[in-house]
């Protein structure tokens, strides 16, 4: 005869190992929630199930809930399927789900509708009983469970944590846009944006949506895009499902590969040039096929056009300053003269420059996770300048060469902005003053040999730098709202 108790169990310890593998390889990896800027009550429905399976795993590891306590278990039940459903309700209101997960999901309610229904079975028994909760110890299925039980527990302070700071991220953004609106020229406009659905290019679709302007984001993944933006902006895979009779006014260029990461093979190379270089030239060539051309391509580009300044070199490198034959340097440099062909099809080109842009996402949390372990340090000789900008100053800086180049009377031309704060530092100070901010020690160096180990050319972005000024910005009139690196680490930092 089959014991009906054990067989529960027994999918419960199933229900813990798929859970983990769904948590780290969906939740944490492929689809990151805790830095999804839409994922905040997912997560918070994800951290009550969560400390509803702590409870579950740890009280069934070795206890029968005999008496009041198997309707305490039953209600439980009744608890833990509404706020299943009511997930599937929010996760498919929110984000469009990879097949994976939607599977890992399917399979996940099967096996708790199964093992719920068993220890239903179960707790009818035990209501007859004397209240009280009955050793019942499992031996390593039990130990198995009470196991998934800390680990599920851990996982739900996590996503409550991450929900807090979501909410507490998606109230302060709200505020800003009340109280400091960016505005994108004088007049709404038709926007064709690559790049959209990066840590950057989400940022700005947001807030062209919320001047008025109609845009359309080129992305591989345009189903997926359209449920992450609620349908407020139209999503496309080609530059060919755009009607020749929509006409597009303005052309943002974000799209690339990331650059920090895979050794810079040759293999490697080729694909960030294609990611960039490649990618403009198809954007300009498909402008050029346009009945009506884009007055405006705003096109990114990277400090690291520079290429790296000695150490100890204190010179300002303004827009004029020239490049290097390094492979990062030749880059951007391709990059931007794919941008500047644009010109001759009577298109303004604007080559946006980007220092380090801190922000929610992006690197800066990989960056400060050290420093909020205690473990905080110079990297190399940590005299390295750092120049970075704020996302939110980035996004204003955008909107400013917009309105420059929708007031300027003379014939279409290229330029070069750099998009750096004015507090350019070393990477030692920073850390300082990140460490300041989080209230943490500075104190753990950071080696450089081990880094051009593991990275080989591409340490040059960690352990070099340039201080980099943002000559033509500043010349403007633009004014930072985070000039310094203390109010952007405060700012981005403050308590959730």
């Amino acid at each position: 005869m089959i014991d009906t108790h054990l067989l529960a169990l027994q999918l419960m310890a199933a229900q813990g190992a798929l859970g983990a593998f769904d948590t780290l390889y969906h939740h944490e990896g492929t689809e990151a929630l805790p830095r999804r800027g839409t994922a905040g009550r997912e997560l918070a429905i994800h951290a009550t199930r969560s400390s509803i399976y702590c409870a579950l795993f740890i009280g069934l590891s070795s206890w029968a809930w005999h008496g009041a306590w198997a309707w305490v278990l039953l209600a439980v039940f009744s608890v833990e399927i509404v706020l299943t459903l009511w997930d599937f309700v929010v996760e498919d209101g929110s984000r469009l789900l990879p097949p994976t997960e939607r599977v890992t999901h399917t399979v996940l309610a099967i096996n708790a509708g199964a093992f719920i229904a068993l220890l239903a079975m179960s707790a009818a028994g035990w209501a007859a009983q004397p209240t009280a909760m009955v050793w019942q110890p499992q031996g390593w299925l039990g130990a198995f469970l009470a196991l998934c039980g800390v680990g599920v527990g851990l996982s739900g302070l996590r996503d409550g944590f991450a929900a807090r700071a979501l909410f507490k991220r998606a109230s302060q953004a709200q505020t800003r846009a009340v109280e400091a609106p960016v505005r994108f020229g004088a007049t709404p406009r038709r926007v064709l944006v690559t790049g959209g659905t990066g840590f950057i290019g989400q940022l700005l679709v947001r807030h062209l949506v919320a001047d008025g302007h109609a845009v359309t984001v080129w992305t591989r993944d345009a189903r997926g895009a359209a449920w992450g933006f609620g349908g407020a902006v139209r999503c496309v895979q080609s530059l060919g499902e755009v009607p020749a009779a929509d006409d597009i006014d303005v052309v943002i260029n974000l799209a690339g590969a990331r650059i920090l990461g895979q050794r810079w093979s040759e293999r490697r190379q080729k694909q960030l040039l294609q990611s960039r270089e490649g990618l403009t030239q198809q954007l300009v060539a498909w402008i050029a096929t346009r009945p009506r051309k884009p007055w405006l391509l705003l096109s990114g580009s990277a400090i690291g056009y520079y290429g790296v300044q000695p150490q100890g070199d204190a010179t300002a490198l303004a827009e004029d300053a020239p490049p290097q034959d390094i492979f990062m340097s030749r880059l951007c440099q391709r990059w931007e003269q794919a941008a500047r062909s644009a010109v001759a099809h009577g298109v303004h080109v604007a080559c946006m420059r980007f220092g380090f842009v801190l922000g929610h996402q992006g690197s800066l949390p990989q960056l400060l996770m050290p420093i909020q372990l205690g473990m905080g340090g110079r990297l190399g000789s940590g005299r390295q300048w750092l120049s970075w900008v704020h996302v939110h100053d980035l996004i204003r800086a955008m909107a400013h060469v917009w309105s420059v180049a929708e007031k300027a009377e003379a014939p279409a031309s290229a330029q070069a902005w750099n998009f750096t704060a004015p507090g350019a530092l070393s990477q030692e100070e920073f850390t300082r003053v990140a460490a300041g901010v989080l209230h943490r020690p500075c104190w753990m160096p950071t080696p450089a040999a081990p880094v051009k180990l593991l990275l080989g050319e591409q340490a040059d972005l960690l352990l070099e730098g340039q201080r980099v000024v943002p000559a033509r910005l500043l010349h403007g009139g633009f004014r930072f709202m985070f000039p310094d690196a203390r109010s952007a680490l405060t700012d981005l930092c403050r308590p959730r």
